[in-house]
């Protein structure tokens, strides 16, 4: 095996270890069965969701009478991780509230992609808005 064919190997392998930030609306496409939703079940086990976006996921399952216990343990068995939102996260978070702003992107949108800087990651969304933002964050669109 030549050297580059393990450098390739080796980057190839960093990019499947590397993290994805998942918006709400990306999990929830996901957990209904929606339009791009298979973006994300493809991705799972590579996705990680703030507490803020989870708190979000939550509330729209519970609002929806959902077995939210069930879809939670399912969702964990099948890699999904949820990560605390920092301190530092706080902060990117509300540095990102003038950029955005004519976006009218929301607390928790911001928070998802201030958790994406932290981690390095990509981020994915099903909000279309996002696409407009000028941000050093490679962003996925699920539709």
């Amino acid at each position: 095996m030549s050297v580059g064919l393990r450098q390739k190997e080796k980057v190839e392998a960093q990019k499947m270890k590397k993290k994805i930030v998942v918006d709400a609306s990306a999990l929830l496409a996901a957990i209904h069965n929606e339009k791009g939703g298979d973006f994300v079940k493809n991705r799972i086990d590579h996705c990680v969701i703030s507490t803020v976006n989870w708190s979000e996921v939550l509330q729209k399952l519970e609002r929806a009478d959902a077995n939210v216990s069930k879809i939670e343990k399912g969702l964990k068995a099948l890699g999904l991780s949820i990560v605390d939102f920092t301190e530092d996260d706080a902060k990117n978070c509300a540095s990102l509230w003038l950029p955005s702003k004519k976006l009218g992107l929301s607390l928790a949108d911001r928070a998802c992609l201030a958790t994406g800087l932290r981690l390095k990651g990509d981020v994915i969304t099903a909000d279309r808005v996002w696409n407009d933002l000028d941000i050093i964050l490679e962003i996925h669109l699920i539709r």
